[in-house]
């Protein structure tokens, strides 16, 4: 069965029905990190189970937090390849992994959850990660 696009629209729209910025190119990427002094919260998304399951529900359940980023920006790894490389070179030479969750400020990186920290846990113990990140951030 070919590829369709269409299959990860879901996956996406979960992420930017809630006001994640979706970012396609790598000048978008570039553009955004540079757009504001905030935090900037930078996930890039998967179709994984892991990403599914765990860490959009978990990065979902952590914007409650007063401290949570106001910025918000997504790429997804495997479809926006530019954008995704662009974001994780952002990642001060971390291996690549998908799902990933960053905390940039002033294009530095601040924070990062990597897929294997993700992976057997729930998400509101992928919650609870960020909402102490945002707290020692002091994010908002």
């Amino acid at each position: 069965m070919p590829y369709d696009p269409r299959m990860t629209a879901p996956m996406r729209e979960e992420l930017t029905r809630v006001g994640f910025k979706e970012l396609r190119t790598a000048e978008d990427v570039d553009a955004e990190v540079a757009a504001g002094s905030e935090p900037l919260l930078l996930v890039v998304n998967s179709i994984c189970g892991c990403a599914a399951g765990i860490a959009r529900p978990g990065i979902l359940m952590s914007l409650s937090h007063p401290k949570a980023p106001r910025r918000l920006a997504t790429v997804f790894a495997g479809q926006d390849m530019d954008a995704t490389a662009k974001a994780r070179g952002y990642f001060d030479g971390n291996p690549p992994s998908s799902p990933q969750v960053a905390i940039l400020s002033g294009g530095k990186l601040l924070f990062l959850l990597q897929r294997q920290e993700i992976e057997g846990r729930s998400a509101p113990d992928i919650a609870a990660r960020l909402t102490a990140a945002y707290e020692k951030l002091g994010a908002a």
